[in-house]
């Protein structure tokens, strides 16, 4: 099947082209004509499918097909985790509606509200927002939500992780109670399969590809190493194998900071991106290490959200997630659009068990490889691990499997032929009209 038998619109079409695609990936192609029927969508998609895509695209279809006078109002709201998705989801509206009328924004903390005022003042038709300063935004009056006709919820399983589900309960209460659903998720939980029947009427079920499994193109190995000599054994397979780009797990942002001190200090070029960091600093350690200014680049699974990049080589976990599905979300950005890549966990005796639960959920048993000079003392004793209760904001500590490293412990594809969403940008609000694409 091709673009061009969907039933879009020719402006979406010639941008579709602007790109250099021709064939819809699987999830687009399931997604799409659901959502230009008008019906609500449950769909199942992770991160690198070309979700996007399958929604901005039938989005922009419809506002093209039914066009309205008068002053501006937001018709579309779409609502994601992080500022890094955000962003990256807006520029997929400018992309794909470059050659239509439509005006977007994308709005998010960490930056002044007065850009965002003024952008909301002049008049939007999209709204691409986080929940937490959507609020705040609706809170003051600044933004009115009763012209919505399309309500998007995306990566809406990180959203319950992070903590947002009341925030996203008290923006449902904002929208106009007859509209267009569309949710997205990596899985479907029961937490998700809550939530999705308080606010879908009827909805379609589709999915991309099987759950829980990373992509075929990804070779998983395991070097066993003390928790104390992680960091040095990193520093030796980055310099001995000449990894030139790679993206780096932690499970804590203090942990990222020390790591990233522990590889500058070794003559490495690496960044770190974590919740803690400014907006700006988050966007342009991105941007350097897309660029190949930066070798290495250290983050946090949330940080991590909103990395999209296409031939991405290597995906280290210098400490296994608590979750075993975060471990398939994280090796999932390499291995991508046709190319190889590798998988490397660096594992200590703490996270064995972690081990256990990622192996027993991708079945199969990863390849454990030695690295001469590194192998684990036996004597040393497996210690737990203190970190953050998922879908807490307020930094509440339970202990949750082993740890990864006792340096860190403490509070816790795109498819090759299908539109791909851009790169952040720096910035919090980003205003833009259809037919001015940059």
């Amino acid at each position: 099947m091709k673009f061009t038998e969907l039933g879009l619109v020719p402006e979406i079409l010639r941008s579709i082209a602007d790109q250099g695609y021709e064939t819809p990936t699987p999830i687009q192609m399931q997604a799409i004509p659901v959502v230009l029927s008008g019906r609500d969508l449950m769909a199942c998609a992770q991160t690198g499918t070309g979700k996007t895509a399958g929604f901005t695209l039938p989005i922009l279809n419809r506002l093209a097909g039914n066009r309205v006078t008068g002053p501006r109002k937001i018709r579309v709201l779409i609502l994601t985790p992080t500022r890094e998705l955000a962003a990256q989801v807006e520029e997929s509206v400018r992309t794909y509606g470059a050659h239509l009328p439509f005006k977007s924004l994308v709005m998010f903390g960490g930056v002044g509200m007065n850009p965002q005022i003024s952008a909301l003042r002049s008049g939007i038709d999209i709204l691409v927002a986080t929940p937490g300063r959507l609020l705040d935004h609706a809170q003051q009056r600044n933004v009115d939500l009763s012209g919505v006709e399309v309500l998007v919820l995306d990566e809406a399983d990180r959203m319950l992780d992070m903590g947002f589900i009341h925030d996203i309960k008290r923006v449902i209460k904002l929208v106009p109670k007859k509209r267009q659903n569309l949710l997205f998720s990596a899985t479907f939980s029961d937490e998700i399969r809550t939530l999705a029947s308080t606010f879908l009427v009827d909805p379609e079920y589709v999915e991309s590809e099987r759950r829980n499994s990373p992509p075929d193109l990804v070779k998983q190995y395991v070097y066993k190493v003390d928790r104390e000599r992680k960091r040095d054994l990193l520093v030796e397979l980055i310099r001995d194998k000449g990894w030139y780009q790679v993206l780096v797990f932690t499970r804590t942002k203090w942990g990222a900071n020390g790591l990233t001190e522990k590889l500058l200090k070794a003559g490495i070029e690496a960044d770190v991106i974590h919740g803690n960091k400014s907006q700006n600093a988050r966007t342009r350690a991105l941007a350097n290490f897309k660029s190949g200014k930066l070798h290495v680049l250290v983050a946090t699974d949330i940080a991590a959200r909103g990395i999209d990049i296409n031939e991405l080589p290597h995906v280290v976990n210098f400490e296994l997630p608590n979750v075993a599905e975060d471990y398939v979300h994280r090796i999932g950005r390499t291995g991508r659009a046709g190319t190889e890549g590798a998988a490397v966990s660096l594992v200590c005796v703490d996270e064995h068990k972690l081990l256990h639960d990622i192996e027993r959920l991708l079945k199969k048993q990863i390849e454990v490889v030695a690295y001469p000079g590194y192998e684990p003392d036996p004597g040393i004793r497996a210690e737990p691990i203190l970190m953050r209760s998922a879908g807490t904001r307020g930094g509440q500590r339970s202990q949750a499997g082993r740890s990864g490293s006792g340096a860190a412990r403490g509070s816790s594809p795109k498819a090759a032929g299908g539109p791909r969403t851009g790169t952040g940008k720096p910035g919090g609000a980003s205003h833009h009209s259809g037919n001015r694409h940059r």
